[in-house]
């Protein structure tokens, strides 16, 4: 069996039982505990798993903190790398953005360029743009109409994609809950991961946004594999995780560091 046969398989027995030995992996693939090890190793250094004794769990155990606690979670990171995104945004342009903590600072320093015609699916992201001091300086924010989601306050289903699909962005900016160099750029929620991957879309430039503490993580739903996005932007601390030789090489050495030379 090819190596990235059995790395599927092994990923769906995690995905399915939730806890796998590797006994019971051995049985499955119908190779050697040695072939396994190996395996295993591979997807746990790309944030895919994490080994314990006798087998394997997934990386993300956790579910995604209320979304009150991640506003105040990595703020300093979270304004690092929006300060960052400002230096690949020209004033005219038009942007696609969707919603979450790190989108939304994003859109507190965007609100200090000019003439920039925002679509969104978030309240706060509007909201940002729509301030007297942002209006003055000719930023315009259009919200996305459809179902409500009040944490955070955004807008989803099937209106919402079809008003996306008919946007014609330079640049789309999207956050996601986790981001690991096999599984990409992954969200919890279905809702969320098909806003971001009709964002992506409608884009001639795609920048995803993630803090350290979103490496290595993965969430239910991928929506972007991690050479999809034309840039990564991360925060400089990210350099020291484990995960980020694997992921820089998964993404082609598109990630940005906040605070490292910009590209033109």
């Amino acid at each position: 069996m090819w190596q990235a046969k059995r790395h599927q398989r092994i990923r769906a027995l995690l995905e399915t039982f939730g806890q796998v030995s590797i006994d019971r992996i051995v049985t499955e693939l119908g190779v050697s505990r040695e072939t396994v090890r190996r395996d295993l190793k591979e997807l746990e250094d790309a944030g895919a798993l994490r080994r314990i004794h006798g087998g394997i769990v997934p990386s993300h155990a956790e579910n995604e903190a209320p979304y009150p606690e991640r506003t105040r979670q990595n703020l300093r990171e979270k304004r690092a790398i929006a300060g960052a995104c400002l230096g690949l945004v020209s004033p005219g342009q038009t942007l696609l953005i969707d919603a979450g903590s790190t989108t939304a600072c994003l859109a507190g320093q965007l609100a200090g360029l000019s003439g920039l015609l925002v679509f969104t699916n978030s309240v706060e992201v509007a909201n940002h743009l729509s301030t007297a001091t942002s209006r003055a300086r000719q930023n315009r924010a259009i919200m996305f109409g459809g179902d409500f989601i009040p944490a955070p306050a955004s807008t989803c289903g099937m209106t919402t994609l079809a008003a996306i699909a008919n946007v014609r962005a330079d640049i789309a900016f999207s956050s996601p809950y986790g981001l690991s160099a096999a599984d990409g750029a992954t969200s919890m929620l279905v809702e969320e991961a098909e806003i971001a991957r009709a964002v992506f879309a409608s884009a001639t430039r795609r920048i995803l946004l993630a803090d350290g503490s979103k490496l290595g993580r993965c969430g239910r739903i991928s929506f972007a594999s991690a050479s999809e996005p034309d840039h990564i932007i991360m925060d400089a601390a990210v350099q020291e995780h484990p995960h980020f030789a694997l992921l820089q090489e998964k993404s082609g050495n598109r990630i940005i560091c906040a605070g490292a030379d910009m590209p033109q």
